[in-house]
């Protein structure tokens, strides 16, 4: 009767903490290569804009790479490399492009378990 007491509390213990990893946000080195081209057609983008989308990615990802492997401040980092990033989009493309954009970028940091609460 003990022993299968204690394995049930095993079974237990092992589905709660299977359950409890699955569902933490993880926020690893930031390794999103964002792929101008699909965005610029995503976003019907003119050859100025690409150019200067292309350059903002570019600066994204430098400032993100350096925000995740950070060990002091790391969320001020992330939050400044992220609301950065939409200043300067926001700067360059149109106000449907941006409101795109700012949806696109909204999901992937979900997707990545970035959570910006500030």
């Amino acid at each position: 009767m003990k022993k299968i007491g204690m394995t049930i509390v095993a079974a237990l213990c092992i589905a709660a903490t299977t359950y409890a990893a699955g569902n933490q946000p993880t926020t690893a080195k930031w390794e999103g290569n964002i792929n101008v081209t699909k965005l610029g057609q995503y976003l019907k983008l003119n050859s100025a804009q690409s150019e200067e989308v292309s350059n903002i990615c570019s600066y994204f990802t430098e400032q993100m790479g350096r925000a995740t492997s950070s060990k002091k401040n790391k969320d001020a980092k992330m939050y400044n490399a992220v609301y950065g990033n939409l200043k300067l989009m926001r700067q360059t493309l149109t106000n449907e492009q941006y409101s795109k954009y700012a949806a696109l970028m909204n999901v992937t940091l979900k997707n990545k378990g970035i959570e910006l609460n500030k």
